[in-house]
């Protein structure tokens, strides 16, 4: 492996363990936290999601600007940002299919992986389930929706 190419695990192991970090920190880990933000109407909401998704806004406002006015990233040859830009179906679409499982399951992606490291099975089940929906839209429905 070449010093460039472990220069660059390193950085992704780094901001990865500080992203989980924040998650872990932040309570965003926890299922019920997300239930609190979502259950307006029982009148126990949880607002600190709202903080939180704030503290995440804070941070990456800047950081897309340095991107617009770099030429290309410090460790990488090119930025590799979307292509597509458009909304269509699948973007609505997927977008409510997370939205409901997020809902329902109170994860999503980032937290469901760090929250791997608490050992509970319930976690390892989505983390799994999620994995095998995201092959299956990858490698099936990519064949049948255009």
């Amino acid at each position: 492996m070449s010093r460039h190419a472990l220069l660059r695990l390193l950085v992704a192991l780094l901001v990865g363990t500080i992203f989980g970090f924040g998650l872990a920190l932040s309570g965003m880990m926890n299922p019920a936290r997300i239930a609190g933000f979502l259950d307006v109407a029982s009148g126990r909401w949880d607002p600190s999601l709202m903080f939180v998704l704030g503290g995440a806004v804070i941070v990456a406002v800047p950081g897309v600007l340095l991107q617009r006015k770099m030429a290309k990233p410090v460790l990488d040859a090119r930025f590799h940002l979307p292509e597509k830009t458009g909304i269509d179906a699948r973007l609505v679409i997927g977008s409510a299919i997370f939205g409901i499982g997020w809902g329902l399951a109170g994860f999503c992606p980032g937290p469901a992986l760090s929250a791997l490291t608490t050992g509970l099975a319930t976690v390892a089940l989505f983390v799994c389930a999620m994995a095998a929906g995201m092959i299956l839209q990858d490698r099936a429905l990519q064949k049948v929706l255009p």
